[in-house]
């Protein structure tokens, strides 16, 4: 008898990407509490770990080096990932607001958020510097600003030692390209007052051969877009300015209405708030039990009590408590290859301590990169003979990538007898028909997708624009539509949720669109599949499969690379700023891209069977033949590498053999990808591709003039 999943009955959301969060996630993927959904929310797919942020600074690390890629790690502890920041949470209604979805709804919430250094309240701060944290748009204006040419002017505001990292490592980095610098480091009060004295005298050498001018004991008055106003009257003169002075939090927890102090958000022994059912830590939370300063060290060491209280306030065991430790190991990058160590009151230095800091860095990022392969359940020892080779060597793929191949359905396609009726038209491999109400054109068409993500709103905005491929590509105007969802085993709580964020989610795409939701039909099974029936009305004759002419340019809109990037996240291989990348093509609405193409003559979407085989079928049904410019057609970002490496989406093979004449290897087998809510592929009068082709870019599409149609049957590539 068939086992379903065990259903699921309550929603953590983890509201940051933080240090405690990362290993909350790679610990709940080793040993996860069942019934529990489990989302994290983040502003991007990654998250950059701040203990190698000056490594980064001097240029000893690459930018990569410094991100947890939460996508990957959320894929290995089976959680969904919503990547916006969020804006509010609402302890009453148990809801946490993102920017542009709906409200996303929890049981038991955790918040790691870490913290802010702008400084609202510094006039010009927020015009012309750029706060230390968040991290990533920190490191990214660094990038701009040190390959410059030139001479340097910097200045960094703060100087307790997260400050007098940046500026030496700034200073490093700096010197090793050869540009004179200008470098002042400003302190208010006096700098590395939290240092011991033989530790902040080992600092201020190092800042001193730095050439870093340390001013201490003067505030700032002002930012300018030529530099820094200080309280004296005095003016530094600089063109990158930077704050490091203090934490702030976010101003949504001010207004959460938990309990806070100073703005941060109070928290007793077991990380709990002065709310049951939310928890927070790191940098964002106060402990009230033992306050502690922010340090990246207690988000660490909080991560096992949290990890534990989680799931006992999810119904599984009790509240362990978390005692900090009194004191930590410092150590301080010195620009260089050189540290500083400081702990009890003692210090030490030199090139030994950075390798011993490096190791440490290293291994703490290794336990998000080396994540544990957990195997598939074995196969009973007695089975049916073929079962192994259905399996196969790699789990069944979402999107397009799960759908039966050409072969198959042509076979029993082509069993079905005509329909007879005079107001049905067939077309020619058309994946929608045509419907004569009196002299009014309709075209009809559906579509599901098995999920290729576990966020219901992401998940249905792409079905949605998938879906819509088939009306558009027809040159119609979306008219209405119905909705036909499978959900896994939920509770009705979390039904009612998942049904919430998906329907808000399809009547927001479709609205756009000019369609209106009519209806559905909903349902339990193993898995979320969400699909769309939808009509369209032709002011005139529909853009077929048969209208392409020898001498036509083809023209694609959307790049290459959906199925090969759903598999290689799916099996934990694709970086997680790629996939992001990835969904939001696929939910880029195609819409306009159709209304610039309604002169085409032969138009089809590139979905399931690749950009070959839905171009083999223009080419039959227009009894032409195609050659393409491999070169021009456009791919996704990491696309190509994972292709190269040998990755595979499960439909592949199937697609590869609608065009064997086509060459294999490298960039030739994205040809035969599937794609899930492709771009159009559209066949234009060579004249009139160029000016298409700027109107498509002027609206945002990467479009491409990707080969041509010719008299000669067949595909091949151009020589």
């Amino acid at each position: 008898m068939h086992q379903p999943p065990l259903p699921l009955t309550r929603d953590l959301v983890l509201i940051g990407g933080g240090h405690t969060h990362a290993l909350i996630l790679r610990k709940w993927g080793m040993d996860p509490l069942p019934g529990v959904r489990v989302t994290v929310i983040n502003p991007g797919p990654t998250a950059p770990y701040s203990g190698m942020l000056p490594g980064y600074l001097a240029g000893h690390y690459p930018r990569a080096a410094l991100d947890i890629d939460l996508v990957q790690l959320a894929r290995f502890a089976g959680a969904r990932v919503i990547l916006g920041a969020a804006e509010g949470i609402d302890p009453e209604a148990r809801t946490v607001q993102v920017p542009g979805r709906p409200a996303v709804g929890f049981d038991v919430a955790s918040v790691n958020v870490g913290i802010t250094s702008t400084m609202p309240d510094l006039p010009g701060f927020a015009e012309h510097a750029v706060p230390a944290k968040p991290l990533g748009a920190f490191a990214r204006k660094w990038d701009a600003y040190r390959d410059r040419d030139g001479p340097a002017r910097i200045a960094v505001i703060g100087g307790g030692v997260a400050g007098a990292e940046i500026v030496m490592a700034m200073a490093h980095a700096l010197r090793e390209r050869g540009r004179p610098a200008q470098i002042a480091l400003v302190e208010r009060a006096q700098a590395l007052s939290t240092l011991g004295p033989r530790a902040a005298e080992t600092a201020r050498r190092a800042l001193d051969a730095l050439g870093v001018e340390v001013i201490e004991q003067v505030g700032v008055a002002r930012i300018t877009d030529s530099g820094v106003i200080l309280d004296d009257g005095r003016e530094i003169a600089a063109d990158f300015v930077t704050g490091a002075a203090g934490a702030r939090p976010y101003d949504w927890i001010a207004r959460s209405g938990l309990r806070q102090v100073d703005g941060f958000i109070a928290v007793d022994a077991t990380l709990r708030s002065s709310d049951p059912a939310i928890f927070a830590a790191g940098d964002c939370a106060h402990l009230t039990h033992d306050p502690r300063p922010k340090a990246g060290v207690y988000a660490v060491r909080e991560a096992p009590v949290l990890f534990h209280n989680l799931r006992a306030a999810l119904g599984a065991g009790r509240m362990r408590t978390y005692r900090p430790q009194r004191d930590y190991l410092k150590l301080i990058s010195l620009g260089g290859k050189s540290a500083l160590g400081e702990r009890f009151g003692r210090s030490f230095s030199g090139p030994l301590v950075w390798r011993w800091k490096d190791r440490i860095d290293r291994k703490f990022m290794d336990r998000f990169r080396d994540l544990p392969e957990m195997a598939p359940p074995p196969l009973p020892r007695r089975h049916a003979a073929g079962l192994a080779e259905a399996l196969g060597d790699k789990p069944l793929c979402g999107g397009c990538g799960a759908k039966l191949g050409r072969g198959a359905l042509r076979e029993a396609l082509d069993g079905l007898p005509a329909s007879g009726r005079a107001d049905v038209t067939p077309l020619p491999g058309d994946d929608a028909a045509l419907l004569l109400t009196g002299d009014q054109r309709q075209v009809i068409t559906t579509d599901h997708l098995r999920a290729l993500c576990a966020d219901p709103v992401t998940m249905t905005r792409i079905a949605a624009h998938h879906a819509l491929g088939d009306i558009w590509a027809m040159g119609a105007d979306p008219q209405a539509a119905t909705a036909t969802l499978i959900l896994p085993r939920l509770s009705a709580e979390l039904q009612a949720r998942s049904l919430a964020e998906i329907m808000q989610a399809a009547a927001e795409v479709l609205k756009e669109a000019g369609a209106a939701i009519v209806g559905g039909h909903s349902s339990m099974g193993d898995e979320m599949t969400i699909g769309f029936t939808l009509t369209g009305l032709c002011d005139r004759a529909p853009i077929t499969l048969a209208g392409a002419r020898p001498g036509d340019a083809l023209i694609l809109t959307k790049p290459l690379g959906s199925g090969v990037l759903m598999a290689a996240e799916m099996a934990g291989r694709a970086r997680g700023a790629d996939v992001a990348a990835a969904y939001a093509l696929m939910a880029r609405s195609q819409g306009p891209a159709a209304r610039l193409l309604r002169g085409a003559h032969a138009m089809t979407d590139v979905t399931g069977f690749g950009l070959a085989g839905h171009l083999d079928g223009i080419c039959a049904a227009s009894s032409c033949g195609a050659e393409l410019d491999l070169d021009a057609v456009p791919v996704m970002a990491g696309a190509m590498e994972l292709a190269e490496a040998g990755l595979r989406s499960t439909i592949f093979a199937e697609n590869r053999r609608l065009a064997p004449e086509l060459p294999q290897g490298g960039k030739a087998d994205l040809l035969f990808d599937p794609q899930t809510a492709g771009g159009l592929l559209a066949a234009v009068a060579a004249e009139a591709a160029p000016q298409l082709l700027r109107d498509l870019r002027a609206e945002g599409y990467d479009a491409a003039r990707i080969g041509r149609m010719t008299a000669r049957p067949g595909l091949r590539l151009q020589s």
